[in-house]
């Protein structure tokens, strides 16, 4: 079990405060980046020489021949005004580390400085990879197109959990976060006056028929074991009272678990856009991106990560899915991997201007990885 010395976590809490206070966007991350590659130089850890933007990616080489695996963390802020009452608040108006990022920076960084101290204990390589902008959903597909997963065995990562108590680390195989996918669709009459709506074909009906109809889709074509939800987030059509407009906007997310699900919803949905549309004499513009894919943990590592849990002397529960996305899945079609829950204590959920975490937990992340990482090497 790693001990984690009363200096070193004062020294985690007082750089992810310098951290908060100096947020920065995705692919924004230079002063971040500069700080963690010293931090990491200053306790002898090779900084891989990868020809990247943002981000930092070191490596702690074990006394002892292995395979290479990785460690992740996430660097970029999110563009949120902050409104804690923490003494080290944001210096940056408008930018907010509101997801917990600096915490997941500094917990990595203490790990990676761990295991620097006990190479003896290494049977094989620990890659640590500082990744950029992971809240726009394209940080880690940069980095693997400049190779950073080449020779990596499985990858591990982490995101903190606010309605976890500190201590505990949530844990399941398979899918954790949902797959993300966007779509807009564009329905298409024609325009005329309020008063004499027999002369037009009006968009706002096609479109709210359309509103109400698409959640038929997860009720009755949708597996009931599947996992699926269709959120229409935004409506955009017409710009006065008594003028019917001649198209109307939706946009909206689709977040499923299962691959069988995500396949098919977006031919319904283009196929009741396309009989919606026709039925009242319009047309439609359909347009979908598969933005990202499931967080699927492979249950090659479940077991070795409750161990690594229990062994660093914290509490393995199991860990509740989220209809949120990460970007870690991105890695996961490459590499096996595992991402884990990691309680906080948190008073707000993720991307609130109220988010915060109880800061002790860095003590646990930091032990929790340092551990993982010696029984995955082992393992493998």
């Amino acid at each position: 079990m790693f001990k984690v010395t009363e200096e070193l976590v004062k020294d985690l809490i007082e750089k992810r405060r310098y951290l908060h206070r100096n947020p920065e966007l995705a692919f924004e991350e230079i002063n971040t980046s500069a700080h963690l590659k010293k931090w990491l130089e200053e306790n002898e850890i090779t900084i891989l020489p990868f020809d990247i933007k943002t981000g930092v990616i070191a490596e702690v080489k074990g006394e002892h021949a292995g395979p290479t695996i990785a460690i992740r963390s996430d660097i970029d802020a999110l563009p949120v005004k902050e409104e804690t009452d923490v003494p080290f608040q944001s210096e940056t108006e408008g930018k907010m580390h509101a997801c917990g990022h600096d915490f997941h920076m500094v917990s990595i960084l203490g790990a990676a400085i761990l295991l620097n101290e006990q190479k003896n204990q290494l049977h094989g390589t620990v890659r640590f990879i500082f990744q950029p902008a992971e809240e726009v959903a394209q940080g880690a597909k940069y980095l693997v197109e400049q190779g950073v997963l080449e020779g990596v065995r499985g990858i591990f990562g982490m995101h903190n959990k606010p309605d976890l108590p500190v201590g505990t680390i949530g844990v399941k195989s398979e899918g954790l976060m949902a797959s993300v996918d966007k779509f807009e669709i564009t329905f298409k009459g024609i325009g005329g006056h309020a008063g004499i709506p027999h002369n037009a074909i009006d968009p706002i009906v096609i479109a709210s028929q359309y509103v109400t109809n698409v959640q038929s889709i997860i009720a009755r074509r949708i597996d009931l074991f599947h996992n699926a939800v269709i959120s229409i987030t935004s409506i955009n059509g017409g710009n006065t009272w008594n003028v019917i407009p001649d198209q109307v906007k939706l946009q909206g997310t689709v977040r499923t678990f299962q691959p069988e699900a995500r396949q098919a919803i977006p031919e319904f949905m283009q196929n009741l856009a396309e009989t919606t549309a026709k039925g009242n004499g319009g047309e439609v513009d359909f347009e979908w991106e598969s933005y990202l894919p499931v967080v699927n943990n492979a249950s090659q590592y479940e077991q070795t990560v409750r161990e690594a849990a229990v062994e660093a002397g914290y509490q393995a529960v199991d860990a509740v899915p989220s209809s949120g996305g990460e970007d870690f899945a991105y890695y996961q079609n490459y590499i096996p991997g595992f991402f884990v829950w990691m309680g906080v204590d948190g008073p707000k959920e993720w991307h609130h201007p109220e988010f915060d975490l109880q800061e002790d937990a860095i003590e646990v992340a930091a032990a929790f990885f340092a551990t993982l990482a010696v029984k995955v090497l082992k393992n493998e």
